[in-house]
């Protein structure tokens, strides 16, 4: 591979979709308005929308010798993402069973199949990528064990690591060092540092927590009340968020996290600016939950330019 792209190291999913009016009690039985088989897993998505804001990409992970396996393979090489670095293993691929209701919100069961088996092979395969890596991409859908190798071989090799632990689960201090920055919602806010983001001053304690422990830059992402970003030089954002009705909020935050890092670090903007970077990562989050899916709701860079010409924020 050519010049300088971006490593999505994590997991790559099918996504079975259900749409209902609102959620099941327990032990109730309901009707679905709507079901769909949609490409997804959070190390996917960000690669999704990495590969559609315009960075260069590559995939390291793994898929499953099921039938969905190969599907996951061709999704992501339609977006011209760089898929040798999957593997591909014995068993099922990564499953994930989505419940959307008509507000938009979903509940997900997340079932990792191929994904709890990457190890030795997707490190060899991810050393070998550092030379010419832009920055690295981690979530928490493969095992932790690969997640903290991940992190000390990019460190090493001093490329930035963009870390969302979701799903939520607390972080080891002893790699915060590692990350330049680290990814977060509320939820998660509250699993890594102890404190609930509720207003601005809790806002900036949290962050501040994690800038003391050793984490270059901390962004923290709020939905309807936008994002917020600080880091260790002293630059603070405070971005709005874009008015938009949500139709599915599955893949948001995964195009929130690959868009920003396409502009901070993958060349798909002249300005690597957090304030830049933030501005094109809210329009394509706000866009990509104004359609139902994970991957097929991410959104290309023309249309996000052209949507934030016309669309005021709040």
């Amino acid at each position: 591979m050519n010049g300088r792209h971006i490593v999505v190291a994590g997991s790559l999913n099918m996504d079975v979709v259900s749409r209902v009016e609102r959620f099941p009690r327990p032990g109730e039985t309901i009707r679905g308005t709507d079901a769909l088989y949609s490409p997804g897993g959070k190390g996917a998505n960000q690669a999704v929308a990495a590969a559609r804001s315009g960075a260069a990409t590559v995939m390291v992970g793994a898929v499953g010798t099921d039938g969905f396996g190969q599907q996951l393979l061709g999704a992501l090489a339609s977006d011209g993402i760089t898929v040798e670095g999957v593997g591909v293993k014995e068993g099922s691929s990564g499953i994930a069973l989505v419940t959307v209701d008509g507000a938009g919100e979903n509940q997900i069961v997340l079932c990792e199949g191929a994904n709890g088996k990457v190890g030795e092979e997707e490190l060899r395969q991810f050393e070998q990528l550092m030379s010419s890596g832009a920055a690295v991409l981690l979530q928490n859908e493969i095992p932790w064990e690969a997640n903290a190798a991940l992190m000390k071989l990019a460190s090493q090799a001093g490329v930035p690591v963009l870390y969302n632990p979701a799903p939520a689960a607390p972080v080891p201090d002893e790699v915060l060092p590692l990350l330049d920055t680290i990814v977060l919602n509320e939820t998660e806010t509250e699993t890594v540092t102890g404190i609930a983001p509720s207003d601005e001053t809790k806002l900036k304690e949290a962050a501040g927590h994690l800038l003391a422990k050793g984490v270059a830059a901390v962004l923290i992402t709020l939905g309807a009340a936008g994002s917020y970003y600080h880091d260790q030089s002293g630059t603070t954002v405070r971005m709005p968020a874009r008015q938009v009705s949500p139709v599915d909020t599955t893949a948001a935050g995964d195009t929130f996290i690959g868009a920003y890092a396409a502009v901070r670090y993958g060349g798909a903007s002249s300005s690597q600016s957090p304030e830049e970077a933030l501005s094109y990562a809210t329009a394509a989050s706000a866009l990509a939950v104004m359609k139902p899916g994970a991957q097929s709701s991410i959104p290309s860079r023309p249309e996000v330019v052209a949507w934030m010409k016309d669309e005021p924020t709040v």
